[in-house]
């Protein structure tokens, strides 16, 4: 009789984890209402079983009983659950009326980086077409801006950002990017340790350019411990030797446009002249030159590292520019563009980017693909030094972390609380939702079944997965598309939101983002209006268990390059301009006797931003939240290793223990970023016994990218000394 009834209630679900780009096969089993297993299904046509430790907390995440289930709304200092259509009516009524007293732009949406790893986002972005508003920020602008801007420029669209090849390349070279822990982000690929062993094993060679030895430099073949921000000065020496040895390019797949304009713009960019700037030696710049030029495929693959620098997009436009002058673009072994089920860079190539549509209240921000950076929100809130109103009076956040994710200045707690009304669609009470009037939490990742239409497009191989519900949602819960669309609802004008309210929510609710991904893959390049039979559909998706492999990625630029030539620029003017600009700087070294240390980023396998901090089993052990100092740095400040000291910037201080290793270049410290959980009035219990420190308190908001305003995160200068002793009263 037992056996008999644990064969009933015992069942195992394929889908996959969504907490990172990888999205990981994973196969769930669940005893009763309890998840018993988490373990990677080798069936799975993209990870072939690997996953991290981090597919593990999503069943900590389903049953936490610190996640919100019910409609939180605040009650003074403290909050009430309603139901939901009292907070939708709630949410509605309040935002409406700010916009009917300040205008369009008085509501502010933010989208935070979880919004992308479902489909739900789709109906974020109706939302904000609902609010009719140009207060709209992303995480996008502290992740990757850069790189969207350098696609824009050379191949005329933000979403053509080109893919790693790297089951085929004979070379990988690595800049500010750890795939080995993030298993790659804007170049899919679960279990990047196997991948890159692969190389190796097939006869190719990996170099890590980083200021720090990280999980991924210490598996190739060589790393290159590059100053802080060195980067963009290390590509220029590369680019004037490989030019200066005489350019034997592989006929290109796309012609490009501004080779002669390229090459005079590095004729002096010496290796001599770049190295004190990059931090590395003239004769390692040409010999990587040369190895690049020379390896019968290869990749230069730059991602989050890159972009949270002043040169975010001068860099990212040298790493396409290098693939793109040794004939390693749009071919196998290089940088290539995916073809998905849903082709999403063909439907939106033709967009345009938006720049400069508008700008920040300040006029110091414009807009790129029609949002703003996040850095000037807290000012768009908070209004000038002399205490004015800003003209943000009421703020949605789907899915975001603000207070601890981005930089602001320390101003972000104040500006929140100004507010006339926010409302945060969140599963937790966080160090940003605690400040909301209403908070409105979405089911649980294994209470969805998605189908992964963004992904795809940035996977180092074609694919198509479903993933399946582990458990049904429990009554009267809503999945995160479900609150987005009501919502929507909620905000349109009359008359529409009397007389089609009940016909258009009965619409939304047959729009489920399933509905939208079986019209889309009827339509992909691979679906059955254009294969006919054998064609995609939807259903054989969710029949295939671990999905269905499209094979590898094929050349297909010319098909997309969407510049008005329908070239790849390889020479942008305002690019070219501004390296020159850089290049005659005297400047080398920006240190001075005050601050003398540069500060970077750093992450962890079993953190992702401030999402799993609530989980057990991801912050035990170990102190991960630490300022990791080279030997010589620590010694000569007389600090030891676990001391606590105080990191300080001209923006502020935290205090952390140091972690002393050889792991990290001299004049370099790394702190990771998500934490700072010791803020009151916080509802994940977890977190707040493991705080850590806010390490955006030390990077100055105003310190951004050149082009795009993207956060620039990487090299803020900081000292680091023993915390004081608490005085004695």
């Amino acid at each position: 009789m037992t056996a008999e009834k644990t064969a009933v209630s015992t069942h195992t679900v394929a889908r996959q984890c969504t907490l990172c780009e990888a999205h990981c096969g994973i196969l769930v089993t669940v005893d009763h209402d309890r998840v018993t297993r988490i373990e990677g299904d080798p069936d799975d046509v993209l990870s072939h079983g690997y996953i991290c430790p981090k597919a593990t907390a999503l069943a900590d995440l389903h049953h936490d009983p610190d996640r919100l289930r019910r409609p939180m709304r605040r009650v003074g200092d403290s909050f009430e659950e309603i139901d939901w259509d009292e907070a939708f009516a709630l949410a509605g009524s309040r935002l409406r009326a700010v916009q009917r007293r300040h205008g369009r732009d008085a509501v502010a949406m933010y989208l935070g980086n979880p919004a992308a790893h479902s489909s739900s986002v789709l109906y974020g972005i109706a939302l904000r077409v609902a609010l009719l508003t140009r207060k709209f920020y992303s995480a996008s602008s502290i992740d990757q801006f850069p790189q969207e801007f350098a696609a824009w420029k050379m191949f005329g669209s933000n979403v053509l950002m080109p893919i790693a090849d790297v089951d085929r390349t004979d070379r990988l070279l690595i800049l500010g990017a750890n795939p080995a822990v993030s298993n790659g982000s804007v170049t899919t690929m679960p279990d990047a340790r196997g991948r890159i062993a692969a190389i190796r094993r097939r006869g190719g060679s990996v170099v890590v350019v980083d200021p720090r030895r990280t999980e991924t430099a210490r598996l190739a073949d060589e790393h290159v411990a590059v100053r802080p921000g060195g980067d963009p000065y290390l590509l220029l020496g590369m680019l004037h030797t490989i030019f200066a040895d005489g350019i034997h390019q592989k006929p290109a797949t796309v012609p490009l446009t501004g080779m002669d304009h390229l090459a005079e713009l590095v004729a002096a960019c010496t290796p001599e002249e770049m190295a004190p700037r990059a931090g590395v030696d003239a004769d390692t710049i040409r010999r990587l030159a040369r190895d690049h030029n020379s390896a019968r495929s290869a990749v230069a693959y730059a991602r989050i590292g890159v972009c949270h620098q002043v040169t975010g997009t001068l860099t990212h436009w040298l790493v396409n520019t290098l693939n793109a002058v040794t004939g390693n673009l749009d071919r196998p072994g290089g940088q290539m563009f995916s073809s998905p089920p849903i082709d999403v860079a063909r439907l939106m190539r033709r967009l345009g980017s938006g720049y400069g549509m508008w700008s920040s209240r300040t006029g110091e921000y414009k807009s790129f693909r029609t949002e703003l950076p996040v850095v000037g929100m807290a000012d768009e809130m908070l209004g000038d030094a002399q205490g004015s109103v800003g003209p943000v009076r009421a703020l949605v956040t789907y899915a975001g972390n603000l207070v601890l994710s981005t930089p602001q200045g320390g101003r972000l707690d104040e500006a929140l609380d100004s507010l006339d009304f926010f409302v945060a669609v969140d599963m937790y009470l966080t160090e940003t939702s605690r400040h909301a009037d209403l908070i409105l939490p979405p089911v649980s990742h294994l209470e969805r079944e998605e189908f992964d239409f963004l992904f795809p497009v940035f996977s180092v191989r074609n694919n198509a997965r479903f993933s399946a519900r582990v458990f049904e949602p429990a009554a009267g819960a809503l999945e995160d598309w479900q609150i987005m669309s009501r919502l929507t609802l909620e905000v349109l004008p009359l008359p529409f939101r009397t007389w089609s309210a009940r016909p258009v929510r009965a619409l939304l609710d047959r729009l489920s983002p399933l509905r939208l991904g079986a019209l889309g893959v009827l339509t992909g390049p691979h679906g059955v209006l254009r294969r006919g039979r054998r064609g995609l559909t939807l259903g054989r998706i969710r029949r295939a268990r671990g999905g269905i492999d499209l094979g590898p990625l094929q050349p297909r630029l010319r098909s997309l390059v969407s510049t008005r030539d329908r070239r790849v620029h390889v020479a942008p003017p305002e690019f070219v301009d501004e390296t020159r600009r850089l290049v005659a700087d005297a400047e080398i070294d920006y240190r001075d006797e005050e601050f003398d240390l540069r500060l970077i980023g750093r992450r962890h396998l079993r953190s992702n931003n401030s999402w799993l901090h609530n989980i057990p089993t991801m912050v035990k052990g170990r102190d991960r939240c630490t300022v990791l100092m080279h030997p010589d740095d620590a010694a000569s400040r007389s600090l030891v290793h676990g001391q606590p000291v105080t990191v300080r910037s001209r923006i502020g201080s935290i205090v952390v223990p140091v972690e002393v290793s050889d792991e990290i270049r001299a004049g370099t410290v790394a702190v990771p970023h998500g934490w700072g959980h010791d803020e009151k009035g916080v509802g994940w219990f977890t977190a707040a016994a493991h705080p850590g420190a806010n390490v955006n308190l030390l990077h100055d908001p105003a310190v951004t990218d050149t082009f795009t305003g993207n956060a620039a995160v990487n090299a803020t200068m900081v000292n680091v000394a023993a915390k004081a002793s608490a005085a004695i009263s």
